[in-house]
């Protein structure tokens, strides 16, 4: 790649927003450099002056090394990687000209899978407290609105083989995939099966890691759940 045109992905191993553009980038086949960063102790200066605004990953720097244009958050580094490589195949969106109302749909799904899946199971692990009863009252209502989620995202899916339906793999299935390692742990956190809860996400899930660019990017459930306890203690959690 030309130096006008090189890409470095700043990111960290477990986190799933990354995870979305190294899968997009292993789909369209757009080599990049990768930038591991520390986000549990003193962040670096580059990636500090590519995101000042949530000093967080992922970022895309897209030009001359670390003075690149950076693009932040997971969904729109998504859809410029469409928009700034067009010739880069497949497409994750449809274009606003060939099918705006599938691509506001897609923007919809991959928009509540945001807001509905990584953050309430986030709070079945960040639970703490001396008092039994608050505790359990806690977790229950977390498990009950990610189940909701999950079954939504079930009852969405359907029968068919990837949420971009005839389009096949595409933006909402890049936006959920990196999501499930979590989600499995998430379960076992709040005592429920993934499998009994969203059967067809979870058959979809199994499909989506037959993929190179998914099997490449993901962790397994067991690394994301041990690395959550160290999160765990990080944060105080657990002694």
């Amino acid at each position: 790649m030309a130096g006008g045109d090189q890409l470095v992905l700043l990111d960290f191993w477990a986190s799933p927003f990354g995870q979305r553009c190294r899968i997009a980038l292993a789909e369209k086949k757009i080599p990049y450099d990768y930038s591991e960063q520390e986000l549990l102790g003193a962040k670096s200066d580059l990636l500090l002056r590519s995101n000042p605004i949530h000093q967080k990953v992922p970022v895309l720097l897209h030009g001359d090394g670390d003075d690149g244009r950076a693009v932040c958050e997971s969904l729109a580094i998504l859809e410029y990687l469409d928009d700034a490589f067009p010739d880069a195949t497949p497409r994750l969106l449809p274009s606003a000209a060939a099918d705006p109302y599938a691509r506001a749909r897609a923007r919809f799904w991959a928009d509540y899978v945001d807001k509905k899946v990584y953050p309430v199971g986030t709070r079945l692990w960040k639970v703490k407290g001396e008092d039994e009863e608050g505790v359990r009252a806690a977790v229950a209502a977390a498990r009950a609105e990610l189940v909701e989620a999950l079954r939504t995202l079930d009852g969405e899916l359907g029968e068919k083989e990837f949420f971009g339906g005839e389009g096949g793999f595409g933006f909402v299935d890049v936006a959920l995939v990196p999501m499930m390692p979590w989600v499995y742990s998430f379960a076992r956190y709040g005592g429920f099966s993934v499998e009994e809860e969203c059967p067809r996400v979870a058959a979809w899930a199994r499909r989506c890691m037959e993929r190179g660019s998914v099997a490449g990017s993901l962790r397994s459930p067991e690394e994301i759940y041990d690395f959550i306890g160290l999160l765990r203690k990080h944060y105080g959690i657990d002694d």
